[in-house]
């Protein structure tokens, strides 16, 4: 038999390969320093650090019956990190040398199956479609494989749906629950509405997921030789009325739903979390008219005889388009009181999920992606974003929570507390004007070019 090499594993690999197994309440009592894993991958390892104790722990983690890398074997109370890596590395040894490719749990979850059709081709989703069976996705199919093995299929149709008309609430939805995870927050799966029920420090926030979803008019295309890009003065014109009526109305429905009044909602955060997919690349844009909606005003700008940036705020009344009318001022509106925020990202697409799983190592070399967008200047004199341009690699260090933005309700009954959510925009409304808090790094959109070589 030949020997079993234990590997140093870039932990972006281990997070995507295991980060969905791991306790929220581990952050609270060990830091963890080191991965390792077989040439194969069967068994993988983690070295931590007790906080509380200042000693050092073994993990070892294999694949159980529904195909989902979990811990099934620790070691506690080692006093040098140098023995807890031995300890980890001859674990990695032993089990594999066993021949064992399988760690039972005893409890027999099925793993969620995706791709396996349950939907006629004919009625596929093309997105879904090119997501399951093109190279160029391979890393996105992969990272989606191992996140779904633990998904918790609450309404029974996930799998139907993502498939075909419901790709892109799905995707969306599946994109939250990995930011979730992501920002270690505990979960409660056990009602099917809102989608998720989260909680930290002693505080719990439902969050309802739902997408500004396509017209039956304007299907998505085969053949669309180029993305779809608008000039300003389109972009301009879409942000005054059409954008924030396409926001509202998705909006005011869950508003209709009065989560508020479910047992397991009452006297805590409600937020709603939209993503838009009305277009081709509409996501690249819309995101200043869900700002402008919500608050019900606009920003402009100008220079004074200094140099200095200075912002006005100028108050939005109402839009209206084709005969139809809805007031401005989302959180003003009645009963919106109960909604404690709104959650965007222009990020929750198939290509968030193909680089992040292209710089976890998966996919062929073969497969080159180029990322470029716009993202903020924390230069408070300035008026623009600006414009970043990266090849996707293992050196690359995107996160889930990068481009999402939490907007704060100035008049909600239960405000949701940043501390909860740490790694995104927060943006806040005082004395009529928009006040944002973000990360040293914060897209606001982007594109990914993806390119096959060939031989």
């Amino acid at each position: 038999m030949d020997e079993i090499k234990v590997l140093d594993l870039d932990p972006k690999r281990f997070n995507a390969l295991a980060a969905q197994s791991r306790s929220p309440a581990a952050a609270y009592i060990s830091e963890e320093l080191a991965y390792y894993t077989d040439d194969n991958e069967i068994v993988l390892g983690l070295v931590l650090r007790d906080t509380i104790d200042n000693d050092f722990v073994g993990v070892l983690f294999g694949r159980d019956e529904g195909d989902r890398f979990r811990a099934f074997d620790v070691e506690a109370s080692i006093e040098t990190q140098e023995e807890a890596t031995n300890w980890v590395k001859g674990g990695i040894k032993w089990h594999v040398g066993q021949g064992k490719k399988e760690f039972p749990q005893g409890d027999n979850q099925k793993n969620v199956d995706l791709f396996t059709p349950v939907v006629p081709a004919r009625k596929q989703h093309l997105y879904f479609s090119k997501l399951s069976q093109e190279e160029a996705f391979a890393p996105a199919k992969t990272v989606i494989n191992e996140l779904m093995s633990h998904f918790v299929d609450i309404d029974g149709n996930f799998v139907e749906q993502f498939q075909s008309t419901g790709f892109d609430a799905r995707l969306w939805e599946l994109y939250l629950n990995t930011y979730l995870n992501e920002e270690q927050l505990f979960f409660d799966r056990e009602y099917n509405a809102p989608d998720f029920i989260v909680e930290k420090y002693g505080q719990k926030v439902a969050i309802e997921a739902v997408i500004v979803g396509r017209k039956p008019d304007n299907p998505v295309s085969a053949f669309k030789v180029e993305p779809k890009y608008l000039d300003p003065s389109e972009i301009k014109e879409k942000h005054e009325n059409e954008m924030p009526i396409k926001f509202g109305s998705p909006l005011y429905s869950k508003l209709k739903k009065e989560y508020w009044n479910l047992e397991h909602v009452k006297g805590n955060p409600l937020v709603f979390a939209i993503a838009d997919f009305h277009d081709d690349q509409s996501m690249q844009w819309s995101s200043n008219a869900l700002i402008n909606y919500l608050y019900g005003v606009k920003h402009e700008f100008n220079y004074d005889k200094d140099g200095k940036l200075v912002i006005s705020a100028l108050k939005i009344d109402k839009h209206e388009l084709n005969g139809k009318e809805i007031p401005s001022g989302y959180f003003f509106q009645p009963d919106t009181e109960n909604v404690s925020a709104i959650i965007f990202s222009a990020s929750g697409t198939i290509s968030k999920f193909n680089r992040i799983g292209k710089q976890a190592g998966f996919g062929g070399d073969n497969i080159i992606m180029q990322r470029i967008g716009m993202y903020h200047d924390h230069n408070p004199d300035a008026s623009l974003p600006k414009m970043f341009m990266y090849q996707v690699t293992t050196e690359s260090k995107e996160t889930w929570a990068e481009g999402l933005s939490m907007f704060h309700n100035p008049n909600a009954k239960f405000p949701v507390s940043e501390e909860l959510f740490p790694s995104i925009a927060h943006h806040h409304f005082d004395d009529g004007q928009i006040v944002s808090s973000l990360p040293e790094f914060h897209p606001y959109s982007s594109t990914t070019i993806n390119m096959k070589l060939t031989k």
